[in-house]
């Protein structure tokens, strides 16, 4: 069975498991994290970070936060003459942006593990895709991180530049491919409408999964071979 999640921005690794222990998932199941693991609560997601590393049957779709830390590498590198040197005012800016968005939790804790285990990191967040297509039973879907801003039909996925698909979602009333459902987060759902908050949010012809962990909500795992919800405090 395929699993997906997104927008953890630190949740608990532990209760991540936990989560899916509850809804069965096993080592024949797949998970994809659409995005944004990192930042804003926690440890920023770092150690769910290192978790993925190691799991063959789980993978990130790089999201907008991800995407960020990636610029921001110069952060965290030894602190020398030569490096201040080469600081310019975009680094400065790129740096600040990334932390009013809820980085400096990540750094600090990126600044605790040794050296090594923060380049793997970078070297997986650095091939991790912008989307999977994946096919359940008779459903093709497609899983981003955003959505596909100046969506066209005819426009094919390769042609997407990567701000497309991680940083802005489909309007209320606005369909995508009619032959295929693009599953993504980004967008809490109650960004939508209220009576959406923790909840997934399924249209016509894409599902938005992002429940607003981000903002003090519970994360909701969902499960594409039947469009099931889990959540950890209803198992």
């Amino acid at each position: 069975m395929i699993y997906v999640i997104s927008d953890l921005h630190g949740y608990p690794q532990q209760d991540l498991r936990k989560l899916l222990a509850g809804a069965g998932f096993s080592d024949e199941d797949f998970l994809y994290i659409l995005g944004d693991v990192i930042d804003r609560h926690g440890d920023g997601g770092v150690e769910t970070l290192l978790w993925l590393l190691e799991q063959p049957n789980a993978q990130l779709i790089l999201g907008n936060h991800e995407a960020m830390l990636l610029s921001c590498r110069f952060a965290l590198e030894e602190v020398t003459d030569e490096a201040l040197a080469e600081l310019t005012a975009e680094h400065i800016g790129t740096l600040d942006n990334y932390m009013f968005n809820g980085g400096d939790v990540t750094l600090r804790a990126l600044r605790k593990l040794p050296p090594e285990r923060v380049r793997d990191i970078f070297s997986y967040l650095a091939e991790a895709p912008l989307y999977e297509g994946v096919s359940v039973g008779d459903t093709d879907y497609l899983l981003v991180h955003a959505g596909l801003q100046g969506f066209r039909p005819d426009k094919k996925l390769s042609a997407y530049a990567p701000d497309e698909l991680m940083w802005q979602g489909p309007a209320m009333d606005e369909d995508y491919f009619e032959d295929i459902v693009t599953v993504f987060g980004h967008t809490p759902t109650f960004v939508y409408e209220e009576a959406f908050r923790g909840r997934v949010l399924t249209k016509r012809t894409w599902i938005d999964i992002d429940a607003g962990a981000g903002y003090g909500e519970e994360p909701v795992l969902f499960r594409l071979d039947d469009r099931r919800e889990f959540r950890l405090s209803e198992l």
